[in-house]
């Protein structure tokens, strides 16, 4: 398994960016594909976006597509999530996870208020 740790994330008024960071503890992290999933309250964890172990590939949620870029650096064991445009319903705990390894964060809360 890799140890994963989020960061970045905070309260910010409708309209914001926020910048989260996932840091890795091994570098086989940049082996595999890596993913960010949120928690809002009352609601199911969804998928959010995903990167391919190289960064060429990207998948995103249709609710977040066009506002939110997901990036990746190897070289530091690194992943990042941009998020532009923040809505209210953006709120929520945004947990990174490497599926190949079934690693998860313990996730970072961002909050977006009118």
């Amino acid at each position: 398994q890799v140890q994963l740790v989020e960061s970045g994330g905070g309260l910010v008024q409708a309209g914001s960016s926020l910048r989260l960071s996932c840091a890795a503890s091994k570098r086989t992290f940049g082996h595999y594909d890596t993913g960010w999933f949120r928690r809002a309250p009352g609601k199911e964890r969804e998928f959010v976006a995903q990167i391919g172990w190289n960064g060429l590939a990207t998948f995103y949620a249709d609710s977040v597509k066009g506002r939110f870029t997901i990036s990746r650096d190897n070289t530091k064991n690194m992943v990042y999530l941009q998020m532009n445009s923040l809505k209210r319903e953006d709120t929520a705990v945004y947990d990174c996870t490497v599926p190949g390894l079934g690693s998860w964060g313990q996730g970072t809360q961002s909050s977006v208020c009118a």
